[in-house]
């Protein structure tokens, strides 16, 4: 635990943070900086969340929600860097794909034509984004749409209940091993 705590900001460094200044009033409840299993679990799973679901300002938004759930602040603040600039495209993408699949019409097609029609949609929007006019990153963004956004919240749900539950998981089975071996 001592590794990740030395990674982890501490209240001072977030009061002095000019996104969460604001906050300040907020950051000296004691539930925010207790490391408990619930307390870890759930700022993790908060800050997934936020991490995969807001493309911005997702630090302040995870911040928020730990406050008012009483998580752990610093493990919903830094695991909100699970989408940084090496993972957004392939989540992004991930996310798209996922959302096609989920918003597809349920009649059953053969493979060459969902090949066919994956093709086609990613050829529009190729041609959309370099084609004669210019878009924009979020142009870009607004035009994948209803399925980006679908997986996306997939994503974020999924991911944070996937961390809560693992995050529970390893840390009973680690004060499980502590308690066997001796060592408290």
């Amino acid at each position: 635990m001592s590794f990740f705590r030395r990674w982890i900001p501490d209240q001072e460094t977030l009061e002095r943070s000019r996104w969460l200044a604001w906050l300040a009033p907020w950051l000296g409840q004691p539930a925010l900086w207790v490391w408990s299993r619930h307390g870890v679990a759930l700022g993790v799973s908060i800050g997934i969340f936020f991490g995969m679901l807001v493309p911005v300002a997702q630090i302040p938004a995870s911040a928020v929600a730990a406050i008012v759930l009483r998580a752990n602040l610093p493990a919903a603040a830094a695991s909100t860097l699970v989408s940084n600039p090496v993972t957004f495209a392939p989540v992004y993408y991930l996310a798209y794909r996922l959302g096609n699949i989920v918003l597809e019409p349920t009649a059953p097609k053969s493979a060459s034509e969902k090949d066919s029609e994956a093709e086609q949609k990613a050829t529009e929007l190729h041609q959309t984004i370099h084609g004669s006019e210019k878009v924009g990153f979020w142009q870009g963004i607004k035009m994948m749409g209803k399925p980006l956004m679908v997986g996306l919240a997939i994503l974020a749900v999924s991911g944070g209940l996937l961390a809560y539950v693992l995050i529970s998981l390893i840390w009973s089975a680690h004060q499980w091993y502590k308690m066997r071996s001796g060592k408290e």
